[in-house]
């Protein structure tokens, strides 16, 4: 059986969050907005320019392909067992959903969110060293020690391709490439 025909494609958004400022989590929202070749509307990663501050000091006029962060809901309970209490909005990420295998989508897997948003994923969100800064000693919970499958558990990131609004408990649906299955790239 290929690797592409044994993931979830149906789900569900748990929560939403936003933030204009740089700060490593970002509050729930009752909702938020996405546009089009922007990001999340009112974001501090959202532009069609590298948003992430250590990449935009460096090389300002690339392409953004951190719009939006999005993890799933099934990261929390292994991470409690570890003993880190994490919720929604606490890693950075914009959208968390419950019932897809995120990690585990191909590159350019298109996630439809709410009625009429739709994210086109671009990589994995490479786990850094504010992770630890939040809570010292998470960041090896979210390296995986799999030979198999992806080698982060903190989510992935890409670009919005349809704009729209995103509620907690709207569905989250994949509709993966035609091409040739890509594993994400870490970003």
């Amino acid at each position: 059986m290929s690797q592409e025909h044994d993931l979830t494609l149906e789900g569900r958004v748990v929560a939403v969050a936003a933030d204009p400022g740089h700060h490593f989590s970002k509050p729930i929202r009752d909702r938020i907005t996405l546009v089009e070749g922007h990001g999340v509307e009112g974001d501090a990663h959202a532009g069609p320019f590298v948003r992430h501050r250590y990449l935009a000091r460096r090389r300002p006029r690339l392409s953004n392909l951190r719009q939006v962060h999005l993890i799933p809901a099934e990261l929390f309970p292994s991470l409690l067992e570890a003993g880190f209490e994490v919720g929604a909005g606490d890693l950075g990420e914009n959208v968390t959903t419950a019932g897809l295998d995120l990690e585990r989508m191909p590159l350019g897997a298109l996630v439809e969110l709410g009625p009429t948003a739709i994210v086109e994923l671009t990589g994995l969100r490479t786990p850094c060293v504010l992770i630890d800064r939040f809570r010292a000693g998470l960041k090896r919970h979210v390296l995986s020690s799999a030979e198999t499958g992806p080698p982060f558990k903190s989510g992935v990131l890409g670009v919005v391709r349809a704009g729209g609004p995103v509620a907690a408990g709207d569905s989250a649906r994949v509709c993966l490439p035609s091409s040739s299955f890509r594993p994400l790239p870490a970003l």
